[in-house]
Protein backbone atom coordinates (compact mmCIF):
# COMPACT_ATOMS: atom_id res chain seq x y z
CA UNK A 1 0.00 0.00 0.00
CA UNK A 2 1.63 3.72 -1.00
CA UNK A 3 1.49 6.58 1.78
CA UNK A 4 -1.40 8.96 1.36
CA UNK A 5 -0.73 12.24 2.29
CA UNK A 6 -0.32 13.42 5.69
CA UNK A 7 -2.36 15.45 7.34
CA UNK A 8 -0.93 18.95 8.74
CA UNK A 9 1.16 18.43 11.66
CA UNK A 10 1.13 14.61 10.72
CA UNK A 11 3.98 12.57 10.00
CA UNK A 12 3.59 9.88 7.33
CA UNK A 13 2.77 6.49 8.53
CA UNK A 14 6.11 3.97 8.23
CA UNK A 15 5.94 1.85 6.11
CA UNK A 16 5.16 -0.94 8.83
CA UNK A 17 1.92 0.48 9.67
CA UNK A 18 0.82 0.31 5.62
CA UNK A 19 2.67 -3.37 5.14
CA UNK A 20 0.33 -5.05 8.08
CA UNK A 21 -2.57 -4.37 6.12
CA UNK A 22 -3.67 -7.61 4.05
CA UNK A 23 -6.81 -8.60 1.53
CA UNK A 24 -8.08 -11.83 3.51
CA UNK A 25 -8.20 -13.51 6.69
CA UNK A 26 -4.61 -14.81 6.86
CA UNK A 27 -4.02 -17.72 9.80
CA UNK A 28 -3.83 -14.79 12.58
CA UNK A 29 -6.84 -13.26 11.76
CA UNK A 30 -8.78 -16.10 11.97
CA UNK A 31 -7.28 -17.16 14.79
CA UNK A 32 -8.21 -14.11 16.53
CA UNK A 33 -11.64 -13.82 15.19
CA UNK A 34 -12.03 -17.57 17.11
CA UNK A 35 -11.01 -15.95 20.52
CA UNK A 36 -13.05 -12.87 20.23
CA UNK A 37 -16.24 -12.83 22.27
CA UNK A 38 -16.98 -9.13 21.83
CA UNK A 39 -17.00 -6.79 18.64
CA UNK A 40 -18.24 -3.73 17.54
CA UNK A 41 -19.50 -3.47 13.82
CA UNK A 42 -20.02 0.19 12.27
CA UNK A 43 -22.55 0.73 9.06
CA UNK A 44 -23.78 3.99 7.88
CA UNK A 45 -26.93 4.68 5.87
CA UNK A 46 -27.41 5.30 2.41
CA UNK A 47 -26.35 9.21 2.90
CA UNK A 48 -23.48 8.31 4.61
CA UNK A 49 -24.74 8.76 8.70
CA UNK A 50 -23.09 6.35 10.53
CA UNK A 51 -23.57 3.71 13.21
CA UNK A 52 -21.94 1.44 15.58
CA UNK A 53 -23.18 -1.40 17.64
CA UNK A 54 -21.78 -3.93 20.20
CA UNK A 55 -22.20 -7.53 19.21
CA UNK A 56 -20.98 -10.05 21.17
CA UNK A 57 -21.33 -14.32 22.40
CA UNK A 58 -19.39 -16.96 23.04
CA UNK A 59 -15.58 -16.59 22.00
CA UNK A 60 -15.83 -17.78 18.00
CA UNK A 61 -19.36 -16.64 17.51
CA UNK A 62 -18.32 -14.98 14.33
CA UNK A 63 -17.73 -17.84 11.92
CA UNK A 64 -14.75 -17.78 9.24
CA UNK A 65 -15.92 -19.31 6.18
CA UNK A 66 -13.12 -18.92 4.35
CA UNK A 67 -10.33 -16.50 4.05
CA UNK A 68 -12.53 -13.69 2.18
CA UNK A 69 -16.12 -14.35 3.59
CA UNK A 70 -17.17 -14.13 7.50
CA UNK A 71 -20.45 -14.59 9.04
CA UNK A 72 -22.23 -12.84 12.10
CA UNK A 73 -25.32 -13.69 13.89
CA UNK A 74 -28.00 -11.00 14.85
CA UNK A 75 -29.46 -11.71 18.19
CA UNK A 76 -31.94 -10.42 20.17
CA UNK A 77 -31.94 -7.20 20.86
CA UNK A 78 -34.24 -3.88 21.12
CA UNK A 79 -35.35 -4.47 17.32
CA UNK A 80 -34.40 -1.25 16.05
CA UNK A 81 -32.30 -3.22 13.84
CA UNK A 82 -30.41 0.15 12.43
CA UNK A 83 -27.14 -1.97 11.72
CA UNK A 84 -29.39 -4.40 9.13
CA UNK A 85 -31.19 -1.54 7.82
CA UNK A 86 -28.17 0.26 6.74
CA UNK A 87 -26.77 -2.79 5.47
CA UNK A 88 -29.91 -3.28 3.00
CA UNK A 89 -28.81 0.64 2.00
CA UNK A 90 -24.96 0.79 2.12
CA UNK A 91 -22.87 -2.40 2.37
CA UNK A 92 -19.63 -0.76 3.88
CA UNK A 93 -19.07 -2.29 6.65
CA UNK A 94 -16.62 -2.01 9.47
CA UNK A 95 -15.58 -4.57 12.54
CA UNK A 96 -13.21 -4.00 15.34
CA UNK A 97 -12.50 -7.25 17.24
CA UNK A 98 -11.30 -7.79 20.83
CA UNK A 99 -10.40 -10.36 22.84
CA UNK A 100 -9.92 -9.91 26.82
CA UNK A 101 -6.71 -9.55 28.02
CA UNK A 102 -5.38 -8.70 24.76
CA UNK A 103 -3.98 -5.50 23.96
CA UNK A 104 -4.01 -5.57 20.35
CA UNK A 105 -7.68 -5.36 18.44
CA UNK A 106 -8.32 -6.49 14.87
CA UNK A 107 -9.93 -4.40 12.35
CA UNK A 108 -12.04 -6.41 9.45
CA UNK A 109 -13.43 -3.91 6.83
CA UNK A 110 -16.35 -5.14 3.79
CA UNK A 111 -19.02 -5.21 2.31
CA UNK A 112 -22.11 -6.99 3.85
CA UNK A 113 -25.01 -9.23 2.79
CA UNK A 114 -28.46 -10.23 5.30
CA UNK A 115 -29.32 -13.80 4.42
CA UNK A 116 -31.05 -16.25 6.87
CA UNK A 117 -29.38 -17.95 9.30
CA UNK A 118 -29.95 -21.57 7.52
CA UNK A 119 -28.08 -20.52 4.44
CA UNK A 120 -24.66 -20.27 5.41
CA UNK A 121 -23.45 -23.36 6.49
CA UNK A 122 -21.96 -23.31 10.26
CA UNK A 123 -24.55 -24.00 12.82
CA UNK A 124 -25.40 -20.35 14.60
CA UNK A 125 -27.07 -21.61 17.89
CA UNK A 126 -26.01 -20.29 20.51
CA UNK A 127 -27.92 -19.63 24.25
CA UNK A 128 -30.38 -22.07 23.11
CA UNK A 129 -31.84 -19.89 19.90
CA UNK A 130 -30.90 -19.75 16.45
CA UNK A 131 -30.23 -16.04 15.14
CA UNK A 132 -32.73 -14.22 13.56
CA UNK A 133 -30.35 -13.31 10.28
CA UNK A 134 -26.91 -13.38 9.86
CA UNK A 135 -24.75 -10.89 8.29
CA UNK A 136 -22.26 -12.67 5.34
CA UNK A 137 -18.93 -9.73 5.11
CA UNK A 138 -17.15 -10.24 2.20
CA UNK A 139 -13.64 -9.26 3.39
CA UNK A 140 -11.68 -6.51 1.81
CA UNK A 141 -9.10 -5.67 3.85
CA UNK A 142 -8.04 -6.19 7.60
CA UNK A 143 -4.97 -5.56 9.65
CA UNK A 144 -3.96 -5.63 13.73
CA UNK A 145 -4.13 -2.58 15.84
CA UNK A 146 -1.30 -1.52 17.74
CA UNK A 147 -1.82 -1.84 21.73
CA UNK A 148 -1.09 2.00 22.52
CA UNK A 149 -5.08 2.72 23.19
CA UNK A 150 -5.76 -0.03 25.51
CA UNK A 151 -2.50 0.31 26.98
CA UNK A 152 -3.24 4.19 27.31
CA UNK A 153 -6.38 3.46 28.92
CA UNK A 154 -5.97 0.70 31.34
CA UNK A 155 -8.84 -1.30 30.17
CA UNK A 156 -7.87 -4.76 31.00
CA UNK A 157 -6.37 -3.51 34.22
CA UNK A 158 -9.24 -3.64 36.82
CA UNK A 159 -7.01 -1.19 39.42
CA UNK A 160 -7.17 1.19 36.90
CA UNK A 161 -11.18 0.84 36.02
CA UNK A 162 -13.02 4.26 37.44
CA UNK A 163 -16.34 2.18 38.80
CA UNK A 164 -19.45 3.70 38.34
CA UNK A 165 -18.82 7.16 39.76
CA UNK A 166 -21.32 9.15 39.31
CA UNK A 167 -23.23 7.43 36.92
CA UNK A 168 -26.93 7.32 37.77
CA UNK A 169 -28.76 3.51 37.55
CA UNK A 170 -29.82 2.79 34.06
CA UNK A 171 -33.49 2.99 35.06
CA UNK A 172 -33.33 6.24 36.15
CA UNK A 173 -31.31 7.03 32.84
CA UNK A 174 -33.82 5.17 30.73
CA UNK A 175 -36.43 7.27 32.47
CA UNK A 176 -35.24 10.18 32.11
CA UNK A 177 -34.37 9.95 28.43
CA UNK A 178 -37.58 8.07 27.13
CA UNK A 179 -39.84 10.91 29.65
CA UNK A 180 -41.55 8.02 31.47
CA UNK A 181 -43.53 9.35 34.45
CA UNK A 182 -41.92 6.49 37.03
CA UNK A 183 -38.32 4.52 37.05
CA UNK A 184 -37.53 1.44 35.64
CA UNK A 185 -37.00 -1.58 38.01
CA UNK A 186 -33.48 -1.63 39.84
CA UNK A 187 -30.29 -2.33 37.75
CA UNK A 188 -30.03 -5.93 39.37
CA UNK A 189 -33.23 -6.63 37.94
CA UNK A 190 -32.90 -4.83 34.99
CA UNK A 191 -29.58 -7.41 34.05
CA UNK A 192 -31.31 -10.56 35.43
CA UNK A 193 -34.09 -9.83 32.84
CA UNK A 194 -31.30 -9.35 30.07
CA UNK A 195 -29.83 -12.52 31.13
CA UNK A 196 -32.88 -14.32 30.71
CA UNK A 197 -33.08 -13.00 27.57
CA UNK A 198 -29.75 -13.67 25.92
Amino acid sequence: MSAPEPLPGYRPPNQAALDKEVDRLDRHCQAFIRQSPWLTLATSDAGGFPDVSPRGGEPGFVKVLDEHRLVLPDRPGNDRVDSLRNVTANPRVALMFVVPGVQETLRVYGAASVVPPDEVGPDLTEFGRPPRSALVVQVRRAYFQCARSLLRSGLWDPERWPGRGDLAPMGEVFRDHCRLPAPLPADDVLHADLVQNL
